[in-house]
């Protein structure tokens, strides 16, 4: 059995947005901003798209742009939206590499950076946020949801704060969409999504921007998207995410995901009781990080790739190799600890079954490596 457990990289594309997208691929050749029929006909599909994207987080449709993905989203609305080089900013130590090291390129240039301190319960606190504040602050950036360890940030208590400072708050949503219900809390005034992690294609996202944060464009040419973002919409793309989009029963993922993996964490806590979950505070639903005292977490990693079960050591988006997880390690845990730890992630389209095996699998292999630690 080949068993896929690492959703928070990237998910496997609905069957129903591959179909959308190869009928708009098939579909006579249309430029959104080309002025005659076929461009028009192109233009109204991408309207559609905008309009039930909106429709789906509960914003008016022109508050959508359409990006390449993630990464793209959150350069755009931190670049876009810092436009004072010397003044401050706050983020996280524990964020994805999007948003630390686009926040370290501008600290580089001159800006003031403050990157706020996580501990095991693994999320930054409002109260860390609101000590940080400072006159000179200009933008604040965080993660809706770690997309390691799962544990979520308080958007409605950072939103307060941000909204009473009168700073801009940029939030990452990446690891959240999908898999739990989504709401845009005061004080948000930007939102960066990938479509690829919700059984979207990979290659386009989108993001969310309040009318009071007035982006600068980091990209010049056409001024597709109100000027915004330049270039040809991937309209194929932009079908196939609102496709994946228009699929989520939030509440409905949010049940399976979660009974997933209170199996799985059950089944392997059952046999190897001494393992502990990375990350004390609130988790996204179907992410498990956890920590196998006495295995190498490399060593485990490649031995459960051979049985067919795909996991993950730390963000895929980090690099291409094995690397230690920095979200880890900047909570504070061991050296020994981050190296002995892995992070499982779950899609509606696994099943108990594939839980099932992967967790014997999983005992197993702990079982064996425990054993030749202790022969040598």
């Amino acid at each position: 059995m080949r068993v896929y457990l690492d959703n928070n990289a990237t998910t496997q594309i609905d069957p129903k947005a591959l179909e959308a997208m190869i009928e708009e691929l098939s579909a006579p050749p249309r430029n959104p901003s080309s002025i005659h029929s076929f461009g028009q006909k192109g233009k109204k599909v991408l309207s559609k798209c905008r309009e039930q994207i909106g429709k789906f987080l509960g914003v008016k449709p022109n508050h959508i742009f359409f990006t390449s993905g993630g990464t793209e989203g959150i350069n755009l609305l931190i670049r876009g939206a810092f436009q004072t080089p010397h003044a401050h900013i706050i983020g996280s130590s524990i964020d994805h590499a999007s948003i630390l090291y686009t926040l370290k390129d501008l600290e580089g240039c001159g800006a003031k950076l403050t990157l706020l301190p996580s501990d095991p319960y693994g999320a930054p606190s409002p109260e860390a946020l609101q000590k940080a504040l400072c006159p000179q602050t200009k933008l604040i950036v965080l993660s809706a949801a770690n997309g390691e360890t799962g544990v979520k940030t308080d958007l409605e208590k950072m939103g307060a704060i941000a909204k009473s400072a009168g700073i801009p708050l940029i939030i990452d949503g990446v690891a959240l969409i999908g898999k739990e219900p989504l709401t845009i809390p005061d004080g948000v005034c930007g939102i960066a999504f990938s479509a690829h992690k919700f059984h979207g294609p990979k290659g386009v996202g989108f993001i969310y921007l309040h009318p009071s944060l007035k982006l600068k464009p980091i990209m010049t040419g056409g001024g597709q998207e109100k000027k915004l973002r330049s270039g040809t919409e991937n309209l194929p793309g932009i079908v196939g995410m609102t496709q994946a989009l228009s699929l989520i029963d939030e509440k409905n993922n949010q049940k399976v995901l979660q009974s997933l993996r209170t199996l799985f964490e059950s089944e392997l806590a059952a046999a190897l009781p001494d393992i502990e979950i990375n990350g004390e505070g609130p988790r996204l639903s179907n992410t498990s990080n956890i920590y196998f005292p006495g295995v190498d977490g490399e060593s485990l990693l490649i031995a459960l790739d051979m049985e067919g079960i795909a996991a993950s050591y730390a963000s895929a988006c980090t690099s291409g190799a094995l690397k230690a997880s920095h979200v880890l390690s900047n909570m504070g845990y061991s050296r020994e600890r981050v190296s002995s730890s892995i992070r499982f992630s779950f899609s509606r389209f696994n099943t108990p079954e594939e839980v099932r095996y992967a967790t014997k699998t999983i005992v197993s292999l702990v079982m064996k490596m425990r054993a030749a630690a202790t022969i040598c």
